[in-house]
């Protein structure tokens, strides 16, 4: 049974499909799951939450305010007393409840409390699922490391056809086994990524930085999860959210990234993604520099660490595989190259990040990887998609 012990956390959402929740339960319980069910408001239309309670074997939620349930906090336990959460049917509704935070429901509450993993699976009509603002959502939750399955394409209730049928219960367990036991080509590997800007401090409020957003490298660290790796994420200052299942390491300032990339080897794979400052203001003070009429601040700079390089150039305990990022505004592979030789490492992912490019902070990358057999230049792509495309390709890199 291969999700025997694991405990499914199921949110009906209101819409005709939520009758395949039924089958979905059933076919988890084969499976040796514990489900336990929430029910919207919308979704008791369509099922009974004793329905979904006799084939569950737990006590179906509905209520916010349950008195019995609130006693204890029980949406706070609901969040946090499983193993995953499912979404089935996740409507277009929920949906955006979720991008936008909303906790207006037991539903959206729960989901908006927890940081377990968690599985949606749309169902909603075809030109809703293809609305702009469906698409907005959509890649909101996906930048949250939400992962989904379907919907699928095909005939719906209103004698329609296209994308937004549910998922069939044997798919989502299916996506769900993908989740929760491991599988693909990093499976057993330790993969170590670092994320974001670094800060480097000039007073208590003041610092120095770049507009490296996290998305790529944040993206990088989900893709290298979804191939089955055990990943350490080391994150400089971002406004994402950690991603689930991945051990997350936050830091300030280069040294202290460094100092957490070296106390998580040994690593199989390396990836530096972060935008780590060159420079660190050699005198920074504990104290706030005020300003004075007529007199500039002088700031003494002194050289960070170089991460990729020091661990490039390990003896012992070098991962297998290290690659390294180069954010160029011009020269972008001419520059590369040189950074691959001069760094020691076995990759360097270059990109254009002027600011046409709208590349930092951005949701598209256009990437070129440059290695000692040649350049392989990839077409614009999202930034989840070169992370997948990265990780496969790493994959097969890997000794």
């Amino acid at each position: 049974m291969t999700l025997s012990g694991q405990r499914v956390l199921l949110v009906i959402g209101g819409g005709i499909a939520a009758y395949k929740s039924l089958d979905l339960i059933r076919r988890l319980r084969e499976r040796g799951a514990r489900v336990r069910c929430i029910l919207t408001a919308g979704a008791q239309q369509f099922v009974t939450p004793l329905a979904a309670a006799s084939l569950s074997g737990e006590h179906a939620h509905t209520d916010l305010f349950d008195r019995d349930d609130e006693a204890d906090i029980g949406h706070i336990r609901l969040a946090r007393d499983a193993d995953v959460v499912i979404v089935a049917p996740a409507t277009a509704n929920l949906m955006a409840k979720m991008a936008g935070g909303h906790a207006d429901d037991l539903a959206s509450t729960v989901l908006l409390a927890t940081t377990l993993p968690i599985l949606l699976a749309p169902a909603m009509n075809p030109r809703m699922w293809l609305h702009p603002a469906t698409q907005r959502n959509l890649a909101v939750l996906m930048a949250d490391g939400v992962r989904f399955v379907g919907p699928n394409e095909g005939p719906m209730a209103e004698a329609e056809t296209g994308p937004g049928r549910l998922a069939e219960p044997l798919e989502i367990v299916a996506a769900l086994e993908q989740m929760l036991v491991p599988s693909g080509p990093l499976v057993g590997r330790h993969v170590l990524v670092t994320s974001g800007p670094t800060h480097e401090p000039i007073d208590p409020v003041r610092y120095i930085a770049n507009r490296s957003s996290g998305k790529q490298g944040h993206a990088i660290a989900r893709a290298a999860a979804e191939a089955g790796a055990r990943v350490t994420l080391v994150s400089g200052p971002v406004t994402l959210p950690d991603p689930p299942g991945i051990r997350t390491i936050h830091v300030e300032t280069a040294a202290e990234m460094l100092a957490a990339v070296e106390a998580a080897l040994p690593a199989d794979l390396a990836i530096f993604a972060a935008a780590v400052a060159d420079w660190r203001v050699a005198d920074a003070t504990d104290r706030k520099i005020k300003k004075e009429p007529g007199r500039l601040p002088s700031l003494a700079l002194a050289e960070n660490p170089d991460i990729l390089a020091t661990i490039a150039h390990r003896v012992s305990d070098r991962p297998g595989v290290v690659v390294g990022f180069a954010a160029e505004t011009n020269d972008v592979v001419v520059h590369a190259r040189q950074k691959l030789e001069r760094k020691g490492c076995d990759l360097i992912v270059a990109n254009d990040v002027s600011t046409a490019t709208g590349v930092m902070g951005g949701d598209d990358n256009t990437v070129h990887l440059v290695s000692a057999t040649g350049v392989e230049t990839w077409p614009k792509l999202r930034k989840e998609d070169v992370a997948r495309r990265l990780v496969a390709e790493l994959a097969q890199r890997l000794p």
